[in-house]
């Protein structure tokens, strides 16, 4: 298995009613200490309305990080391309990409919330249909290219952008797909990485992990583009503690506004949840797969699972964070991942795993020796001592 990388896609979601800026500030803390653990990769979504999603510009969030982090790469999870004219998308990424000195990375989507495109009067067909075009415009503009072109909301005229990458080639670029594959198409055409937010939300985005990277490599082939699985990565919400026990006793804490916003709030059927109380709800997460709530070995087994399950693997694993747990039990969960989960899939586990079965091993026989050695030489001693006293 080639190293995995980690991360996570800080929506964020938080009960409305609750303090904005207090919130805002843990999201920022969670990326410092994601980083501090030695996690790869973050990234912050997009959206401005429904009452609990509150980054309304993730590029400003990710200024924000960039100053209180040195390693994690930050990436837009997902910048929604379709409200923005898209000359202002890539020199805003632009400017990212100067200022973290090549850790930003452009995640782009059609955006997910309805209340958010219908006040600039789009409907998600619009805002579908602009993807693929503001995709093809914002590839070109850091390619170089000046772009003429005209679409449903902006119209572009000799558009360019005025200074070049700070990172080699421009930054790196994905597009979201949550069930269906319109994402991985897209993917495909333009040789960008995907991000599979629905791998594990939906029955039917798990079963379809090895079918939307199928997608991917054909559509690559039909454009002459190249694909590489390291740019894929899979989204899957995660809580850990030390038992499965105190993993659940932690997202009581929450849980029921996270899944009160998906069955009433946030008009958005492929982030379908079931459950009517505490119970039923923390049961629906493991019995249909979704995630994790329980200790690092339950979620290592969740991990090799999606990897079986995509035929050939993917690059990176992003938790779904949310607010399930307290921010101290949450900050828990990401150190018990670093600690008891990443060492596994990154190479980092097994060196020391087989230096510990060695001397596990050899035990008994080198502590014989030790207690020999010890003996030998107090018996030196006293010969010595003996010697001068004679």
């Amino acid at each position: 298995m080639q190293r995995l990388k980690f991360g996570a896609f800080i929506a964020p979601f938080h009960k409305a009613g609750t303090n904005v800026t207090a919130a805002l500030q843990r999201d920022l803390r969670t990326v410092e200490y994601m980083d501090e653990y030695g996690y790869d990769e973050v990234f912050i979504g997009e959206h401005h309305s429904a009452g609990g999603e509150w980054v309304s510009s993730p590029e400003i969030f990710i200024a924000s990080a960039a100053e209180r982090t040195k390693n994690i790469r930050l990436g837009t999870g997902v910048t929604s391309i379709a409200y923005h004219n898209p000359l202002w998308v890539a020199d805003r990424m632009m400017l990212l990409d100067h200022l973290t000195r090549g850790r930003a990375i452009l995640g782009m989507g059609p955006g997910s919330l309805p209340t958010d495109s219908r006040m600039i009067g789009l409907t998600p067909t619009d805002t579908r249909e602009l993807l693929d075009v503001n995709v093809d415009i914002i590839t070109r503009l850091v390619a170089g290219e000046t772009v003429n072109a005209e679409t449903k909301t902006h119209k572009l005229i000799d558009a360019r952008l005025q200074m070049a990458p700070y990172t080699p080639g421009g930054w790196e670029m994905c597009v979201a797909s949550v069930a269906s594959p319109t994402g991985a198409r897209i993917a495909g055409r333009y040789g960008i990485g995907l991000l599979s937010i629905g791998a594990t939300l939906t029955k039917e985005g798990f079963d379809a992990l090895a079918h939307h990277w199928n997608v991917v490599e054909e559509r690559a082939a039909e454009y002459g583009q190249t694909t590489d699985r390291s740019r894929w990565r899979l989204v899957g919400p995660f809580h850990l503690a030390e038992t499965e026990e105190q993993a659940r006793k932690d997202v009581e804490h929450g849980i029921e506004h996270w899944f009160d916003y998906f069955q009433k709030v946030a008009a958005f059927p492929q982030m379908a949840v079931d459950g009517s109380n505490i119970g039923e709800m923390i049961d629906f997460i493991k019995e249909a797969g979704i995630g994790v709530i329980g200790t690092p070995e339950q979620a290592r087994e969740q991990i090799q699972r999606l990897w079986e399950q995509s035929n050939g693997g993917f690059g990176s694993i992003l938790n779904l964070h949310q607010d399930w747990a307290n921010p101290q039990a949450t900050q828990r969960s990401y150190e018990l991942m670093a600690q008891e989960v990443m060492p596994y899939f990154q190479g980092q586990a097994e060196p020391v795993l087989e230096s510990d079965r060695i001397a596990r091993g050899g035990r008994e026989e080198l502590a014989g020796q030790q207690m020999a050695a010890v003996e030998h030489m107090t018996k030196k001693y006293e010969s010595e001592v003996a010697a001068k006293d004679g």
